[in-house]
């Protein structure tokens, strides 16, 4: 008998707690996993006393589900997820939807989201974020796809997710084909960011001003208590005073050589194929890199010379409100990259993204939390096709206010040899923006000069000319294209 309103599939920790979260809010979930003795030993153990029901195959899980017919899979991305996708169909019909709630790459959401519309399935990408306390009291979830599958999917998902300190769930459709997952890994490449700032901000307490770990703590204790409340902050000002069992903080134990999984990376390798530059995400992403390169920096840090360290003298109260201000200066611009990011695969796909209604999604439930968000909702309510966060009026302001304490922090940070990409890259991307004239029309003399790729005048543009620079080069041209 069909009484399951949704089936899942993928009974690791994220799916176990999405299961336990959905039931909870008064939905009745069929669990599989491809592991029998993994069904038997959550039924009888985590969802012992619940509403949850298991499923012995594809076919039982199929069967017990009401029309149409919904399934999420929480499984390993790539060839799992069409794996599975090929044994649903089996018994699956017309109307149907399929939920990956996996972290793919937004590419294979596209081409199964096409593939299964010709097989009348409708399909939906979602990203889910928030971890494992996410997934089971409430994660921030972003689906796309099939439009046509929202109406049906909406009810559960909006009630098993995070909700805004206003109320309103963090969770709304987000556009068509791959949208939901293109989004989630733009949140994940500005999560990249928002840890490398964090990161940088820390080395500076720590060398520059001579700050303990606990005095540091305070430090960011004080910040979540104002515009940079958030749960990064939060849980750094946390780590910062965790003592290991000889009292001493654990933090300074830990190897400094950082991982990723590759979601950062796409971001960036997705911002230079669209031509967006999205440089904060991509210093985030090659710090790690450098950062893996743990022997060569020892030997490098034995024979390459650079300033003394700990030479600031300055009032450290200042400096410290200082920094806070550009943090948050350099936050605003990481976001505003984001979403010049996302608004060009919108154009690209012919995406209709919600722009207020993604800032809501990630106000709660994922990594990325923030008061700020809720600035970035009302820029994006106020004006739908608001071209440039930075443009607002409430960002124009704070990055006017904060920007002389921006390069105060930057000034000092490279006069005491301490490396901040991330803090340094954002205000080069804030003072390239706002340069009317760049040196690119140097740039491009150049490139005519030594392979006549052409160039347009300010007073033509649209037309390229070429210029025979030496007198001995000719007048042919090369065909114009962009790199």
């Amino acid at each position: 008998m069909a009484t399951a309103d949704i089936g899942l599939i993928g009974l690791a920790v994220m799916g176990q707690n999405l299961i336990l979260n959905m039931n909870d809010h008064g939905f009745v979930v069929c669990a599989y996993n491809r592991t029998q003795e993994k069904v038997e030993h959550f039924m009888a153990n985590e969802a012992k006393g619940t509403n949850v029901i298991g499923a012995k195959s594809i076919e039982d899980l199929c069967s017990k589900l009401k029309r149409p017919r919904k399934v999420m899979l929480l499984v390993k991305a790539g060839a799992p997820v069409d794996a599975f996708i090929d044994k649903l169909l089996l018994h699956l019909e017309k109307g149907d939807i399929i939920i990956d709630g996996g972290n793919s790459h937004f590419p294979d959401s596209i081409r199964r989201c096409k593939d299964l519309e010709e097989k009348g399935i409708l399909f939906v990408g979602s990203g889910v974020s928030g971890g494992e306390e996410g997934a089971r009291y409430g994660p921030s979830l972003m689906p796309g796809g099939n439009p046509k599958a929202w109406p049906f999917i909406k009810p559960i998902f909006q009630a098993a997710a995070a909700k805004a300190p206003d109320g309103a769930p963090c969770c709304d459709w987000v556009g068509e084909s791959g949208a939901g997952h293109y989004v989630k890994m733009v949140h994940n490449g500005i999560e990249y960011g928002d840890m490398q700032l964090i990161c940088e901000v820390y080395q500076i307490m720590k060398e520059a001003l001579g700050m303990t770990a606990d005095e540091m703590a305070d430090t960011f204790d004080e910040w979540n208590k104002g515009k940079l409340d958030s749960y990064l902050i939060e849980i750094t000002r946390d780590i910062l005073r965790y003592k290991d069992t000889d009292g001493t903080p654990l933090v300074e134990k830990i190897r400094d050589t950082a991982g990723q999984k590759g979601t950062g990376k796409w971001t960036g390798i997705d911002s230079l194929d669209r031509g967006i530059p999205v440089t904060l995400i991509g210093e985030a992403v090659y710090s790690r890199c450098l950062s893996s390169l743990k022997d060569e920096r020892t030997r490098a840090s034995k024979i390459l010379s650079g300033p003394k360290k700990g030479t600031y003298k300055g009032d450290k109260k200042k400096f410290l409100a200082s920094l806070g201000e550009a943090l948050y200066a350099a936050k605003i611009v990481s976001y505003a990259q984001g979403f010049m990011l996302m608004r060009q695969a919108g154009a690209d796909y012919g995406w209709h993204l919600n722009f207020a209604g993604i800032a809501l999604m990630w106000r709660g439930g994922c990594i990325i939390r923030s008061v700020f968000l809720g600035k970035i909702k009302d820029a994006y309510t106020n004006n739908p096709s608001l071209e440039n966060l930075l443009f607002d009026p409430f960002f124009q302001e704070a990055t006017a206010t904060a920007q002389d304490k921006w390069r105060e922090v930057i000034q000092m940070a490279v006069a005491e040899g301490i490396p901040t990409p991330a803090l340094s890259t954002a205000l080069n991307f804030y003072d390239g923006l706002r340069h009317e004239m760049l040196p690119a029309n140097l740039l491009q003399a150049q490139r005519d000069y030594f392979g006549a790729h052409t160039y347009e005048l300010l007073s033509a543009p649209g037309k390229y000319v070429h210029t025979n620079w030496t007198g001995k080069g000719g007048n042919v041209s090369a065909s114009n294209y962009d790199v």
